[in-house]
């Protein structure tokens, strides 16, 4: 009898919590003046969005390789991705999952500029609830060779509901 009471309970523990986090919709795990989530619990049926690597844009068109410093180009990137947000329903606390890649700066000495990125970072999130998972990474080089900074997000939220049906 314990040997199947024990994966019985077990089952039915980790349906009530999916049930539990479905009806609440995504939790973000958020350590108390954390700049991250730990985790997102993005429930069956959530609404999502897979937004590709996007890079910076110059700030001034007619200079196109001048991107600015690692701070800037997050900036840059943080903007588009709001907008692309925007544009399909989501906002910035829907993010659930963030990567980010740095190329070495070389103001830095071939290191990554963490600290720049974070600024930017900080000013769009410190006012949000909800703030992503995250991963920071340095890689060898982006796109061009102006370029220090390239993010990707997936967002979720709770699936819309339809619209009533007029009655008869």
């Amino acid at each position: 009898m314990r040997k199947t009471l024990l994966p019985a309970l077990a089952a039915a523990s980790l349906s009530l919590c999916a049930a539990s986090a479905q009806a609440a919709g995504v939790v973000h795990v958020n350590p108390a003046k954390s700049f991250i989530s730990k985790a997102v619990v993005v429930p069956a049926g959530s609404d999502t969005l897979y937004v590709s690597g996007i890079t910076p844009q110059p700030a001034d068109p007619a200079k196109p390789t001048e991107l600015g410093d690692t701070k800037a180009q997050a900036a840059s990137i943080l903007s588009q991705i709001a907008a692309i947000l925007k544009d399909q329903g989501y906002a910035m606390e829907d993010v659930v999952m963030m990567r980010v890649y740095l190329a070495g700066d070389p103001a830095k000495g071939g290191k990554m500029d963490f600290g720049g990125m974070m600024e930017s970072y900080k000013a769009v999130y410190d006012p949000l609830p909800n703030k992503p998972a995250r991963v920071t990474v340095q890689v060898a080089a982006l796109v061009a060779p102006t370029m220090l900074c390239e993010i990707e997000v997936q967002a979720a939220k709770a699936p819309e509901k339809p619209a009533a049906k007029p009655k008869k």
